[in-house]
């Protein structure tokens, strides 16, 4: 038995990229307002690392006041318990992010490290599991994979020294490429 799968939708593709086309300067603004703000945290890791844990605060902060006051709103709803232990740990990861920040930065920068080394390894093995079925494909997943371990190792044998910058540094990585494209595709869509 076969299921219905339906195929893309024109109509919604033509509406997106008509959006995309109408408004392509905004795009081209947004992309470069990124390349700015990832060079800049690039350049100043150590001053992006900072501030974004104190964004990290202060949504922990917000997310588990709202949390509180859904949680106490609808208090016979089933989970009462499960949902005030995770706003008052919400509020409580939000205040010590915003009160001691530099000591954040090295528990976020633990978390960053971990996850390269996890994300490393799992793309690593799936890239040997796969190998036959992706060709000659499979070697960028194994250096895709390999980049990520040495990721992990500078940041986790560099700690507690890199707790200040590897934050930071990746931020700024992803907001630079993330303006790059976004400055791609309006260039893209302008003559389009």
């Amino acid at each position: 038995m076969t299921m219905y799968q339906p195929g893309p939708n024109s109509d919604v593709q033509r509406a997106v990229a008509t959006a995309i086309h109408e408004h392509w300067v905004l795009f081209l603004i947004e992309g470069i307002v990124l390349v700015l703000l990832g060079a800049a945290a690039i350049v100043v890791p150590v001053v992006a690392t900072l501030t974004f844990t104190l964004v990290i605060g202060w949504l922990f902060l917000i997310s588990g006041i709202v949390g509180l006051l859904t949680t106490f709103w609808m208090r016979n709803a089933p989970g009462f318990w499960w949902s005030l232990l995770s706003a008052v740990l919400a509020i409580a990861a939000g205040l010590l992010l915003l009160w001691q920040p530099i000591q954040g930065t090295l528990t976020l920068t633990i978390v960053v490290g971990a996850y390269f080394l996890a994300e490393g390894v799992a793309t690593i093995m799936y890239s040997l599991e796969h190998r036959r079925e992706l060709s000659e494909r499979w070697s960028w997943l194994l250096i895709a994979g390999i980049v990520d371990v040495v990721i992990a190792g500078i940041i986790i044998t560099g700690l507690p020294g890199s707790a200040l910058w590897a934050v930071g540094l990746l931020v700024g990585i992803n907001l630079l490429f993330g303006g790059a494209s976004m400055i791609g595709m309006a260039l893209a869509v302008r003559e389009g």
